[in-house]
């Protein structure tokens, strides 16, 4: 059982008067855009000077809470918030359980939309306006989740006939994915109430920031304020090891900062080639209709039965006999090259490779999670681009502007699909946020 945990008390910042930036920074000639001249300044004075070794852990700290923030933004504005908004508002099923009054269809309705995987909360509330109260509520699906949606149904004819509150993030994925891509412990937490997350955060009330201690290792941790649904205010923490944080230290904060993101960067990658990747891998080796075709090297059924191995995951699947190519069937761009070997009756058949993500969508990962954009080549050949018409050509490392927009740059060079390298310009915004 771990030793309890002590909390560090956290340093208070100190705000610096107009007058006092006015006097340190001359040329600033008022206090209005001339302070927002003068925080600028004094950021990037911060972020370029020689960072003390001691300072790194915030640095760190803080560029994850960041990313930890872009995780938590999924679940109020991204792809997954607009599919379940629109299955809430195309279920027929729904709309017609409500305007006949049906509490229990309702219910049933609600249930199913939650069970589709879309979704993973689903309160539905009485009229067009209106509290949040119990007495309120017409039907409720799902457990614990963060990041709660609002909207109004319509009725056949158009006009409001109930509300909802909605969530795409529960507590476990919340967690999951935090921890996941910030390479940190995540924690839910209600006051000093535990939702979600295994780290084991001291029973007391905690500052919103600083260190601890379990048993006789130390850890750092930061936080930042989200909703649980369907309304209650929630912390959400990220704890990471002391001892970790040593080979993303840089020579100043912006470097630390980067280093950061770049394992990031690195890890969104990793996470194409990985266990999910291998899921796919043993799909397609137990695939019937695949090592059939195979087996017969006839190109038009393995065409079909890749046809169907494409529509859960897989992006792009090419499988050759002795070598040579049978099909190839998928995106023209995609990324993560993952091999196989196809077997049947204990022999080998064939072999493959697969890919689970495309150009496009580790881009969007990428700037959506990372708040980055990219620019991805194959050879000499531009074959993504989330920075704009004409982006010249960013160092592989260093500073880069584009259109008066300033960026710190790194490169990962990685894997192109079927093989071949692939790299992967990102570039980071200053200031970044």
């Amino acid at each position: 059982m771990p030793a309890p945990v002590r909390p560090s008390s956290s340093a208070a910042r100190a705000r610096v008067p107009c007058l006092a930036l006015l006097a340190a920074l001359p040329l600033l000639a008022g206090c209005g855009s001339s302070s927002r001249d003068a925080a600028r300044v004094k950021r990037e004075h911060a972020e370029t000077a020689p960072q003390k070794r001691a300072a790194c852990p915030d640095t760190v700290l803080h560029t994850l809470g960041q990313i930890a923030k872009h995780v938590y933004g999924e679940g109020l504005h991204s792809e997954r918030t607009r599919v379940a908004e629109k299955l809430i508002a195309d279920s027929r099923t729904l709309r017609e359980a409500i305007e006949r009054n049906d509490p229990a269809a309702v219910s049933a309705a609600a249930h199913s939309m939650v069970a589709s995987g879309r979704l993973t909360n689903l309160r539905v509330l009485r009229g067009a306006s209106g509290g949040e109260a119990p007495g309120e509520v017409l039907a409720e699906a799902g457990a614990g989740a963060v990041a709660p949606l609002r909207g109004t149904i319509a009725g056949a004819g158009g006009a409001t006939i109930a509300r909802y509150v909605a969530s795409v993030w529960s507590y476990e994925g919340i967690v999951a994915e935090t921890s996941g891509i910030a390479q940190s412990y995540a924690v839910v937490r209600s006051g000093t109430q535990t939702l979600a997350g295994s780290f084991p955060l001291p029973p007391g009330r905690l500052p919103v920031k600083g260190s601890l201690r379990v048993g006789n290792k130390r850890y750092r941790y930061t936080s930042f304020a989200a909703e649980r649904f369907p309304a209650a205010k929630v912390r959400i923490y990220l704890v990471h090891g002391a001892g970790s944080f040593a080979p993303l230290c840089g020579a100043t904060a912006r470097a630390t900062q980067v280093n950061t993101l770049q394992s990031v960067a690195r890890l969104i990658y990793a996470g194409e080639i990985g266990a999910r990747a291998q899921t796919q891998v043993r799909r397609v080796q137990s695939d019937p209709a695949l090592l059939r075709a195979v087996a017969a090297r006839d190109p038009e059924a393995a065409r079909l039965a890749i046809d169907n191995l494409l529509t859960e995951h897989i992006v792009r699947l090419r499988v050759l006999v002795e070598g040579r190519l049978l099909r190839d069937v998928g995106g023209p761009y995609v990324l993560g090259p993952v091999p196989g070997t196809l077997r049947a009756g204990g022999h080998a058949i064939g072999t493959f490779v697969l890919s689970i993500q495309d150009d496009e969508g580790y881009l969007r990962l990428t700037r959506r999670l990372g708040g980055m954009d990219v620019l991805m080549y194959m050879g000499s050949q531009l074959v993504k681009n989330s920075l704009g018409p004409e982006p010249g050509n960013p160092p592989e490392s260093g500073s880069y502007t584009y259109r008066g927009r300033r960026f710190e740059v790194f490169t990962l060079n990685e894997s192109a699909f079927p093989s071949g390298p692939l790299r992967i310009r990102v570039l980071v915004p200053i200031p970044y946020s």
